[in-house]
Parts: structure tokens; C-alpha cells; sequence
């Protein structure tokens, strides 16, 4: 049987791990956001809604940062070996 401090010390350090995480997936999602955004919304706001060349843009955008930063993931979990 543990200690109930030593729980309690895991407890709060899964915790704390769990809330990195969320602060990084945030910061992740809003610097993607803001990049996708900046390179395909014209800043002459024309129309209300995204046009058709705004929205195939921000989709591929988006497709190649998810799959770089995952990309980047993997080689940081493997050292960088292939």
C-alpha cells in the first residue's frame, strides 16, 4: 500500500502534466489559427463570410500544420533517429 502523501504528490504532478499540456495544444491551436489566418484572409474585409479560395486555403493550411507539428512530434519522441 503507498503512502497517501506520495498519491497525493502523483496526483498533483499528473495533474500539473495534464495541464501543460492543455496550455501547449492552446498555444498550438492559436498560433495556427493566426497563421492560417494572416496568410489566406485578405485584410480588406469584402464579404462577411470566407470566400471559396479563403476556405481552401485555411484547409490546407491547416492540414500541412497539423501534419508538420506532428511530424516534429515524432522525430522529437525518437531523438531525431529513422
Amino acid at each position: 500500500m503507498e503512502c497517501p502523501l506520495l498519491v497525493s504528490i502523483k496526483i498533483r504532478q499528473i495533474f500539473g502534466m495534464a495541464e501543460k499540456e492543455m496550455e501547449y495544444r492552446v498555444e498550438l491551436f492559436n498560433k495556427m489559427t493566426q497563421s492560417c489566418f494572416n496568410k489566406c484572409v485578405d485584410n480588406k474585409y469584402k464579404e462577411s463570410e470566407l470566400n471559396m479560395g479563403e476556405n481552401t486555403c485555411i484547409d490546407r493550411c491547416v492540414s500541412k500544420y497539423w501534419h508538420v507539428t506532428n511530424l516534429i512530434g515524432q522525430l522529437l519522441g525518437t531523438g531525431g533517429k529513422q
